[in-house]
């Protein structure tokens, strides 16, 4: 009698023939994908990617990534496409059709308009001798041996190697690009990344009540300003210019170092006389590197004059 399988070793088994059918497409890759990725990096308009059912919905994701990367793309249902929205492709586009088949009726409805305008059609099938591969200007097999479906029916693994084909493509695009953070950070303004790397000191430093200290202040007196000044430090001035720091790990140094000599001693004694200043415009991701090379929780923002106008400490880098 057969032995009903776990819950967990079913979706072991999942898990397992779809991470074997992206290995799969290694031994697949050949100059057609290169071809591919070249058309669309000379696309001088959209990446039009499409698909019907599931093929559809790993497209959409396909181009959102692709869009996301530095290469426009906007997915195009074949079934609208059909009905009107094929007059948003234009001469300058390139089509990235998935089908598992490549026999889609729906999808291959589209292809003599494609083929009358001369719009390239790059086609993504497991079979090579499918229609969509024999009117495709570049056609990539994309076989998977069969579905992490236990009725080999639903499209599980040849979905996944969809995905991770067309992330594939994303990646060489964003290589040959030269594509940075900077530039992703571009098209994610609203998030964490976008952030840090769009956003300046000017942005968050704190302006307000800054804890600034005479370098004559006792020592022990300034041990009170790092205290109420809620940041750790306080920041020695002459003559209205920045000339030091004390943070409270300079002052557990201090203490331990001088004992009772302690309270014998002024701001400008003890204080680190190469405090980092940074402009207001630099950018909020070379701060915390910086921060995160001196091993700092803080830099001071200072003006040309060397006069502070801020102070930016790790935790306002994370807000």
């Amino acid at each position: 009698m057969k032995r009903n399988l776990s819950i967990r070793e079913v979706a072991g088994r999942c898990l397992q023939d779809e991470a074997d059918a992206i290995l799969n497409i290694l031994p697949q890759l050949d100059d057609a994908f290169d071809h591919a990725v070249e058309m669309m990096l000379q696309c001088k308009g959209k990446v039009i990617v499409t698909g019907v059912g599931k093929s559809g919905h790993i497209g959409a994701k396909i181009a959102a990534t692709l869009s996301s990367t530095g290469t426009p793309s906007f997915y195009l249902n074949p079934l609208d496409a059909f009905h009107g929205d094929l007059g948003v492709i234009t001469c300058d586009d390139v089509i990235l059709a998935f089908s598992n088949s490549g026999q889609t009726d729906e999808l291959l409805r589209i292809v003599p308009f494609l083929k009358d305008h001369k719009i390239p059609i790059i086609g993504v099938s497991g079979n090579e001798e499918s229609l969509l591969a024999r009117n495709a200007d570049v056609h990539i097999l994309l076989h998977v041996a069969h579905e992490a479906c236990p009725l080999n029916l639903a499209p599980t693994s040849s979905t996944t190697a969809q995905l991770a084909l067309g992330d594939a493509m994303a990646v060489a695009l964003m290589e040959m690009r030269h594509f940075e953070a900077r530039d992703f950070a571009q098209f994610h303004p609203g998030g964490s990344l976008g952030r840090r790397l769009l956003m300046t000191a000017r942005d968050v430093m704190r302006t307000e009540d800054l804890p600034i200290v005479p370098t004559t202040m006792p020592l022990s007196d300034a041990v009170i300003c790092v205290s109420r000044s809620r940041l750790g430090l306080v920041v020695p001035v002459e003559d209205g210019k920045v000339v030091g720091i004390i943070t409270d790990g300079d002052v557990r140094r201090a203490m331990e170092r001088l004992k009772q000599d302690f309270f014998n001693v002024t701001v400008g004694e003890v204080m680190t006389k190469s405090p980092k200043c940074v402009p207001e415009t630099m950018k909020i991701s070379e701060i915390q590197r910086l921060m995160h090379k001196n091993k700092i929780h803080a830099v001071l923002i200072t003006d040309q004059q060397h006069q502070l106008i801020g102070i930016v400490d790790s935790f306002s880098c994370m807000l």
